[in-house]
């Protein structure tokens, strides 16, 4: 059973306090790859930890980039934000993102950067969808 009450998300307030505002996000993000109700099950079907640690994910993110022109040299610092971002993302069943980073982790850590830099080409709008999703009900 999913509960539905909305409070607080860390630094950000739930603009909609609706159960019909979290059912538009929960909708918005499934229709996005994201794996809204594994994620719920996982929190005991508590919907509102869900929407706090989205929350939570959101300000996290916003110090977790990996720049397309990151150097070669930097391989091992970008591997251990696409791994956090991986970890984070794969906790909340943001599968795009999860998938994405799982790959991006895995050639950063044998040094193919160039080859990184096309998945990360590849899932930055996806990424962007989600975290607009997200921001948009924070």
């Amino acid at each position: 059973m999913i509960e539905y009450k909305l409070e607080f998300c860390h630094d950000r307030v739930w603009r909609d306090h609706s159960k019909e505002g979290l059912k538009a996000m929960l909708n918005e993000l499934k229709a996005l790859g994201v794996d809204t109700e594994s994620a719920i099950a996982r929190m005991n079907g508590n919907a509102n930890l869900y929407t706090r640690m989205l929350g939570k994910f959101l300000n996290m993110m916003e110090g977790m980039t990996i720049p397309m022109d990151f150097a070669e040299s930097d391989c091992e610092k970008m591997a251990e934000i696409a791994h956090a971002v991986k970890g984070t993302s794969g906790n909340l069943s943001i599968t795009p993102m999860y998938e994405a980073y799982s790959e991006i982790t895995e050639l950063l850590r044998k040094n193919k950067a160039q080859e990184a830099k096309e998945v990360l080409a590849k899932v930055l709008p996806v990424q962007k969808e989600i975290l607009d999703c997200i921001a948009k009900y924070a």
